[in-house]
Protein backbone atom coordinates (compact mmCIF):
# COMPACT_ATOMS: atom_id res chain seq x y z
CA UNK A 1 0.00 0.00 0.00
CA UNK A 2 1.55 3.57 -1.03
CA UNK A 3 2.76 5.54 1.99
CA UNK A 4 2.24 9.23 1.03
CA UNK A 5 5.32 11.25 1.62
CA UNK A 6 3.64 14.16 3.75
CA UNK A 7 2.39 14.05 6.87
CA UNK A 8 2.66 15.00 10.57
CA UNK A 9 3.41 13.68 13.91
CA UNK A 10 4.28 14.74 17.64
CA UNK A 11 4.39 13.51 21.06
CA UNK A 12 4.73 14.99 24.48
CA UNK A 13 6.56 13.56 28.02
CA UNK A 14 6.31 14.51 31.32
CA UNK A 15 8.09 13.13 34.23
CA UNK A 16 9.84 14.48 37.41
CA UNK A 17 12.95 15.38 34.59
CA UNK A 18 11.24 17.86 32.98
CA UNK A 19 9.13 17.90 29.78
CA UNK A 20 10.12 16.54 26.15
CA UNK A 21 8.22 17.93 23.35
CA UNK A 22 8.55 16.16 19.86
CA UNK A 23 7.28 17.07 16.56
CA UNK A 24 7.60 15.53 12.92
CA UNK A 25 6.71 16.93 9.66
CA UNK A 26 7.52 15.36 6.36
CA UNK A 27 7.22 16.54 2.86
CA UNK A 28 8.59 14.94 -0.29
CA UNK A 29 11.90 14.56 -1.95
CA UNK A 30 13.81 11.79 -4.21
CA UNK A 31 15.61 10.69 -1.08
CA UNK A 32 15.94 10.61 2.45
CA UNK A 33 16.46 14.06 4.12
CA UNK A 34 16.61 14.92 7.93
CA UNK A 35 17.01 18.63 9.25
CA UNK A 36 16.89 17.89 13.60
CA UNK A 37 16.44 20.74 15.72
CA UNK A 38 17.92 20.33 19.58
CA UNK A 39 19.20 21.97 22.16
CA UNK A 40 22.95 22.15 22.32
CA UNK A 41 22.97 20.40 25.61
CA UNK A 42 21.58 17.11 23.81
CA UNK A 43 23.31 17.39 20.39
CA UNK A 44 25.58 14.37 20.74
CA UNK A 45 22.41 12.74 20.93
CA UNK A 46 21.34 13.39 17.17
CA UNK A 47 23.23 10.17 15.61
CA UNK A 48 21.18 8.16 17.68
CA UNK A 49 17.88 10.05 16.96
CA UNK A 50 18.49 9.94 12.99
CA UNK A 51 18.88 6.37 13.27
CA UNK A 52 15.50 6.15 15.05
CA UNK A 53 13.74 7.88 12.02
CA UNK A 54 16.13 5.96 9.64
CA UNK A 55 14.36 2.85 10.72
CA UNK A 56 11.07 4.06 9.82
CA UNK A 57 11.55 6.09 6.69
CA UNK A 58 13.23 5.34 3.32
CA UNK A 59 12.22 9.09 1.93
CA UNK A 60 11.10 12.52 1.88
CA UNK A 61 12.35 15.50 4.06
CA UNK A 62 12.09 14.84 7.57
CA UNK A 63 11.86 18.40 9.97
CA UNK A 64 12.12 17.06 13.82
CA UNK A 65 11.77 19.24 16.51
CA UNK A 66 12.91 18.40 19.82
CA UNK A 67 12.47 20.39 22.96
CA UNK A 68 13.19 19.68 26.43
CA UNK A 69 12.25 21.56 29.19
CA UNK A 70 13.61 21.36 33.03
CA UNK A 71 10.85 21.82 35.42
CA UNK A 72 11.50 25.28 37.40
CA UNK A 73 12.06 25.48 41.63
CA UNK A 74 12.13 28.48 44.02
CA UNK A 75 15.60 26.73 45.48
CA UNK A 76 17.26 26.69 41.73
CA UNK A 77 17.74 30.59 41.85
CA UNK A 78 19.54 32.83 44.13
CA UNK A 79 20.64 36.24 44.28
CA UNK A 80 24.03 37.22 44.23
CA UNK A 81 23.97 40.18 46.78
CA UNK A 82 27.43 41.13 46.31
CA UNK A 83 27.15 41.55 42.39
CA UNK A 84 23.40 43.15 43.37
CA UNK A 85 24.98 45.78 45.88
CA UNK A 86 28.20 46.81 43.71
CA UNK A 87 25.32 47.14 40.48
CA UNK A 88 23.18 49.58 42.29
CA UNK A 89 25.98 51.43 44.23
CA UNK A 90 27.46 52.41 40.66
CA UNK A 91 24.55 53.11 39.41
CA UNK A 92 23.39 55.30 42.41
CA UNK A 93 26.93 57.23 41.76
CA UNK A 94 25.91 57.88 37.94
CA UNK A 95 22.17 58.65 38.40
CA UNK A 96 23.38 61.30 41.64
CA UNK A 97 21.38 59.71 43.77
CA UNK A 98 18.22 59.26 42.21
CA UNK A 99 16.14 56.23 42.81
CA UNK A 100 17.27 53.33 41.39
CA UNK A 101 15.27 50.26 39.82
CA UNK A 102 16.15 46.94 41.04
CA UNK A 103 14.16 45.22 38.80
CA UNK A 104 16.12 46.30 35.77
CA UNK A 105 19.08 45.19 38.50
CA UNK A 106 18.03 41.98 37.82
CA UNK A 107 18.65 41.63 34.59
CA UNK A 108 21.81 42.39 34.87
CA UNK A 109 25.24 39.47 34.20
CA UNK A 110 25.82 37.75 37.75
CA UNK A 111 22.96 39.11 39.33
CA UNK A 112 20.62 36.10 39.37
CA UNK A 113 22.37 32.34 39.20
CA UNK A 114 21.22 29.95 38.11
CA UNK A 115 21.83 26.67 40.35
CA UNK A 116 19.65 23.83 38.22
CA UNK A 117 21.71 20.93 37.78
CA UNK A 118 23.39 20.63 34.51
CA UNK A 119 21.88 18.32 31.76
CA UNK A 120 22.54 14.73 31.61
CA UNK A 121 21.45 13.62 27.89
CA UNK A 122 22.33 9.83 28.71
CA UNK A 123 19.91 10.13 31.77
CA UNK A 124 16.97 11.92 29.22
CA UNK A 125 17.94 8.95 26.03
CA UNK A 126 15.23 6.38 27.37
CA UNK A 127 12.58 8.99 27.54
CA UNK A 128 13.55 10.73 24.63
CA UNK A 129 14.11 7.79 22.36
CA UNK A 130 10.38 6.58 23.23
CA UNK A 131 8.79 10.10 22.60
CA UNK A 132 10.84 9.92 19.30
CA UNK A 133 9.42 6.89 18.65
CA UNK A 134 5.29 7.70 19.29
CA UNK A 135 5.84 10.97 17.56
CA UNK A 136 7.12 8.17 14.85
CA UNK A 137 4.29 6.28 14.94
CA UNK A 138 1.67 8.39 14.39
CA UNK A 139 3.70 10.25 11.27
CA UNK A 140 3.38 7.06 9.95
CA UNK A 141 -0.14 6.55 10.75
CA UNK A 142 -1.16 9.84 8.92
CA UNK A 143 1.04 8.90 6.21
CA UNK A 144 -0.71 5.53 5.89
CA UNK A 145 -3.90 7.26 5.61
CA UNK A 146 -2.94 10.14 2.94
CA UNK A 147 -1.32 6.60 1.01
CA UNK A 148 -4.61 5.04 1.43
CA UNK A 149 -6.58 7.84 -0.41
CA UNK A 150 -3.95 8.18 -3.19
CA UNK A 151 -4.15 4.24 -3.80
CA UNK A 152 -7.92 4.55 -4.92
CA UNK A 153 -7.17 7.73 -7.02
CA UNK A 154 -3.65 5.97 -8.68
CA UNK A 155 -5.96 2.70 -9.09
CA UNK A 156 -8.96 4.71 -10.77
CA UNK A 157 -6.56 6.51 -12.87
CA UNK A 158 -4.63 3.01 -14.40
CA UNK A 159 -8.01 1.54 -14.63
CA UNK A 160 -8.85 4.58 -16.86
CA UNK A 161 -5.87 4.02 -19.22
CA UNK A 162 -6.93 0.18 -18.79
CA UNK A 163 -10.04 1.63 -20.72
CA UNK A 164 -8.02 3.74 -23.33
CA UNK A 165 -5.99 0.71 -24.22
CA UNK A 166 -8.78 -1.61 -24.56
CA UNK A 167 -9.98 1.14 -26.73
CA UNK A 168 -6.78 1.24 -29.36
CA UNK A 169 -6.52 -2.14 -29.16
CA UNK A 170 -10.46 -2.93 -30.47
CA UNK A 171 -9.67 0.12 -33.23
CA UNK A 172 -6.04 -0.94 -34.78
CA UNK A 173 -7.28 -3.80 -36.80
CA UNK A 174 -9.76 -2.01 -38.39
CA UNK A 175 -7.34 1.02 -39.32
CA UNK A 176 -5.38 -1.67 -42.10
CA UNK A 177 -8.83 -2.55 -43.21
CA UNK A 178 -9.47 1.16 -43.72
CA UNK A 179 -6.39 1.56 -45.45
CA UNK A 180 -6.93 -1.29 -47.71
CA UNK A 181 -10.00 -0.14 -48.98
CA UNK A 182 -9.29 3.75 -49.69
CA UNK A 183 -5.75 2.01 -51.53
CA UNK A 184 -7.94 0.06 -53.58
CA UNK A 185 -10.09 3.07 -54.51
CA UNK A 186 -7.38 5.22 -55.39
CA UNK A 187 -5.50 2.71 -57.60
CA UNK A 188 -8.71 1.82 -59.12
CA UNK A 189 -9.54 5.46 -60.21
CA UNK A 190 -6.02 6.42 -61.34
CA UNK A 191 -5.53 2.86 -63.29
CA UNK A 192 -9.34 3.14 -64.63
CA UNK A 193 -8.57 6.69 -66.67
CA UNK A 194 -5.47 4.57 -68.09
CA UNK A 195 -7.43 1.62 -68.43
CA UNK A 196 -4.86 -0.49 -66.83
CA UNK A 197 -6.07 -3.36 -64.36
CA UNK A 198 -5.47 -3.33 -60.52
CA UNK A 199 -3.06 -6.43 -59.53
CA UNK A 200 -4.34 -7.73 -56.02
CA UNK A 201 -0.76 -9.15 -55.45
CA UNK A 202 1.06 -5.54 -55.82
CA UNK A 203 -2.38 -4.30 -53.33
CA UNK A 204 -1.59 -6.93 -51.03
CA UNK A 205 2.07 -6.01 -50.72
CA UNK A 206 1.75 -2.16 -50.18
CA UNK A 207 -1.28 -2.98 -47.36
CA UNK A 208 1.51 -5.84 -45.69
CA UNK A 209 3.85 -3.16 -45.42
CA UNK A 210 1.63 -0.97 -44.28
CA UNK A 211 0.09 -3.02 -41.91
CA UNK A 212 3.61 -4.16 -40.05
CA UNK A 213 4.48 -0.11 -39.89
CA UNK A 214 0.74 0.70 -37.91
CA UNK A 215 1.12 -2.44 -36.00
CA UNK A 216 0.97 -1.83 -32.46
CA UNK A 217 0.12 -4.71 -31.17
CA UNK A 218 3.84 -5.17 -29.27
CA UNK A 219 3.30 -2.27 -27.79
CA UNK A 220 -0.17 -2.95 -26.49
CA UNK A 221 0.77 -6.51 -24.81
CA UNK A 222 3.68 -4.54 -23.15
CA UNK A 223 1.55 -1.27 -21.73
CA UNK A 224 -1.30 -4.10 -20.52
CA UNK A 225 1.84 -6.13 -18.92
CA UNK A 226 3.44 -2.52 -16.97
CA UNK A 227 -0.63 -1.81 -16.18
CA UNK A 228 -1.32 -4.99 -14.02
CA UNK A 229 2.10 -4.32 -12.48
CA UNK A 230 1.68 -1.53 -11.46
CA UNK A 231 -2.04 -2.24 -9.89
CA UNK A 232 -0.45 -4.97 -8.27
CA UNK A 233 2.17 -2.55 -6.48
CA UNK A 234 -0.51 -0.28 -5.08
CA UNK A 235 -1.93 -3.09 -3.06
CA UNK A 236 1.58 -4.56 -2.25
CA UNK A 237 1.84 -3.91 1.70
CA UNK A 238 5.58 -2.27 1.28
CA UNK A 239 5.10 1.08 -0.38
CA UNK A 240 7.36 1.42 -3.59
CA UNK A 241 7.41 4.81 -4.88
CA UNK A 242 10.20 4.00 -6.83
CA UNK A 243 9.10 1.24 -8.98
CA UNK A 244 5.77 3.08 -9.95
CA UNK A 245 8.00 6.04 -10.96
CA UNK A 246 9.74 3.26 -13.25
CA UNK A 247 6.92 2.10 -14.62
CA UNK A 248 5.06 4.91 -15.25
CA UNK A 249 8.05 5.97 -17.35
CA UNK A 250 7.90 3.04 -18.71
CA UNK A 251 4.27 3.19 -19.97
CA UNK A 252 4.59 6.98 -21.43
CA UNK A 253 7.68 5.27 -23.52
CA UNK A 254 4.53 2.59 -25.02
CA UNK A 255 1.56 5.52 -25.58
CA UNK A 256 4.46 7.47 -26.70
CA UNK A 257 4.99 4.65 -29.69
CA UNK A 258 1.89 3.98 -30.25
CA UNK A 259 0.92 7.67 -30.77
CA UNK A 260 3.97 8.05 -33.03
CA UNK A 261 2.47 4.91 -35.49
CA UNK A 262 -0.82 5.74 -35.36
CA UNK A 263 -2.70 7.08 -38.15
CA UNK A 264 -6.23 7.13 -36.74
CA UNK A 265 -8.41 9.89 -35.61
CA UNK A 266 -9.79 7.90 -32.67
CA UNK A 267 -6.25 5.91 -31.69
CA UNK A 268 -4.62 9.77 -31.70
CA UNK A 269 -7.64 10.53 -29.03
CA UNK A 270 -7.35 7.91 -26.96
CA UNK A 271 -3.43 8.24 -26.68
CA UNK A 272 -3.68 12.30 -25.94
CA UNK A 273 -6.42 11.09 -23.02
CA UNK A 274 -3.72 7.92 -21.81
CA UNK A 275 -0.96 11.20 -21.76
CA UNK A 276 -3.23 13.07 -19.81
CA UNK A 277 -3.93 10.06 -17.17
CA UNK A 278 -0.22 9.37 -16.66
CA UNK A 279 0.71 12.89 -16.36
CA UNK A 280 -1.77 13.06 -13.34
CA UNK A 281 0.03 9.30 -11.88
CA UNK A 282 3.24 11.04 -12.62
CA UNK A 283 2.22 14.23 -10.15
CA UNK A 284 0.86 11.72 -7.42
CA UNK A 285 3.59 9.05 -7.53
CA UNK A 286 6.05 11.79 -7.19
CA UNK A 287 5.01 11.74 -3.75
CA UNK A 288 4.58 8.63 -2.61
CA UNK A 289 7.42 6.60 -0.34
Amino acid sequence: MPLSMTGFGEARRQDARGTIQVELRAVNNRHLKISLKISDSHSQMEPAIEALVREKIRRGTIQLHIRIERPRRPEDYRLNLVALESYRRQVAELSSGSAVDLGALLLLPGVVEDRRPADDPEQDWPALAETVGTALERLEASRALEGKVMAGELAALGGAIADQVGGIADRAPGVVIAYQKRLVERVTALLSEQAHALEPRDVAREVALMADRLDVSEEIVRLRAHLDQYQAILVDPESSGRKLEFLVQEMGREINTIGSKASDVEISHSVVEAKSLLEKIRELVQNVE
